[in-house]
């Protein structure tokens, strides 16, 4: 008999707790001001674009394989004066007949830390939207978005809107 009222009350304690902590959650994704949000804009000058021939299966018809990677390392410039550079990989994860379309993976160096980007590329010089995953120093708790503009002479512009966000 005993048993009965000694687990009514675990059960009691676990959701006590389990809303205690909803709670607190959800007051403090309430919070106001809790991000500052920044833009960002760098002159790029890109890398030759290296292409690494990573899967031995080819069709002889196409450039690219599935799993084959594209790497770059470009310098970024503001007001004409080099502030840092990037490093790109790119993983080929659809070919011909399809659209070609490889999942890229960046880390731009800037001045005060770096921030990390994602995004999906395909060949030419459209602009590559990207979604801003984090950073380091001053970029520590950092999302947001950009966007990767290529001139077609060699150059282009990043524009990063960063949303420096509170350290929970």
């Amino acid at each position: 008999m005993r048993k009965v009222p000694l687990a009514g009350a675990a059960v009691v304690l676990v959701l006590g707790v389990a809303g205690a902590v909803t709670i607190a959650a959800a007051s403090q994704a309430a919070e106001p001001g809790a991000a500052t949000s920044t833009t960002l804009v760098f002159d790029v000058v890109f890398s030759p674009h290296a292409f690494v021939a990573a899967n031995n299966a080819r069709n002889p018809k196409s450039p690219f394989a599935l799993g084959d990677e594209l790497v770059a390392h470009d310098q970024l410039f503001s007001h004409g004066r080099h502030v840092g550079d990037d490093a790109f990989s790119c993983v080929v994860v659809s070919v011909p007949p399809a659209d070609v379309l490889a999942n890229c993976t960046g880390v731009f160096r800037v001045p005060g830390g770096s921030i990390s980007i994602q995004t999906t590329a395909i060949p030419g010089p459209r602009p590559k939207d990207l979604a801003v995953t984090g950073g380091t120093g001053i970029y520590r708790n950092l999302g947001g978005d950009g966007t990767l503009v290529e001139f077609g002479n060699g150059k282009g512009k990043l524009t990063l809107h960063v949303l420096s966000l509170k350290q929970r």
